[in-house]
């Protein structure tokens, strides 16, 4: 039974995980994720990615632990890796994340319920976050069975809420409610319905030239990775290649921005 599903909402292409009962992340589940948000990335009707859940209290409750109890069993034995069948190998988890994080689109994650481990950091992954307000625990126990976050987990933490806090929350394996993830800068907004409000974030979004948000996208997510010279020097050639842009000659002469000002 497929773990993934897919509905555009206009140009907001919606995303739903759901591998009943528990929710859990798998291989096969990575791999028919990997595949729709590549399809997302290329088709050009899509301008933002929406990813949710879709079992009712759960985004995506952890990888899952059978899964992973195999994987080191095997390597507590040295067994050597099975041989891959024939065609290329389907991708996996980190393959996903990392598709998430570059896939030229904004990708917003709508936490509607559990979002640990695995599932939370996939989310870590996309470029915003949205919380339920009912949300009981997101966050990175991986510590308590005797291993530590390996899906990006101990990389995109800290550089979302600084190199303190994550450790806290890493070494003790602690989890948040959606409102406590807000205030500690996990999630951008907690709110009931978080669907909902992705898909009205989405829309906003998709207003905006499209080269644009692929651009200013690319260049914050590289900002600290590399010396600021270098990305001072990027940022300057890619504004003068989005000002040769239909959509930016457009919101120019249109007298963008609004007069309505959005604030945060």
């Amino acid at each position: 039974m497929p773990h993934v599903s897919t509905e555009d909402e206009g140009v907001v292409r919606v995303i739903t995980y759901a591998n009943a009962p528990l929710g859990t992340m798998t291989a096969a589940g990575s791999a028919e994720m990997f595949d729709a948000v590549a399809a997302a990335g290329e088709d050009p009707s899509v301008r933002v990615i929406v990813i949710t859940g879709g079992i009712p209290g759960i985004f995506i409750r952890h990888y899952d632990v059978d899964e992973l109890s195999d994987a080191a069993d095997a390597i507590g034995r040295g067994a050597p890796r099975p041989p891959s069948p024939p065609g290329p190998r389907p991708p996996g988890f980190h393959a996903l994340t990392d598709l998430i994080a570059a896939v030229e689109k904004p990708v917003i994650a709508a936490i509607n319920g559990l979002c640990m481990g695995g599932g939370f950091e996939l989310s870590l992954a996309c470029d915003l976050r949205i919380a339920g307000n009912a949300v009981a625990a997101i966050g990175l126990p991986e510590t308590r069975i005797g291993i530590f976050p390996g899906g990006g987990g101990t990389q995109r933490l800290p550089r979302i809420i600084g190199e303190a806090r994550a450790l806290e929350m890493i070494l003790r394996g602690l989890t948040l409610t959606g409102p406590r993830a807000y205030e500690v800068g996990i999630v951008h907004e907690v709110v009931d319905d978080p669907l909902a409000r992705a898909l009205e974030v989405g829309a906003e979004l998709s207003s905006r030239g499209a080269e644009g948000l692929s651009l200013a996208k690319r260049l914050t997510r590289a900002a600290l990775d590399r010396p600021l010279a270098e990305g001072l020097a990027d940022e300057r050639k890619s504004f003068a290649a989005v000002m040769r842009t239909a959509s930016a000659r457009e919101g120019l002469q249109a007298g963008r921005p609004p007069a309505e000002i959005q604030r945060l």
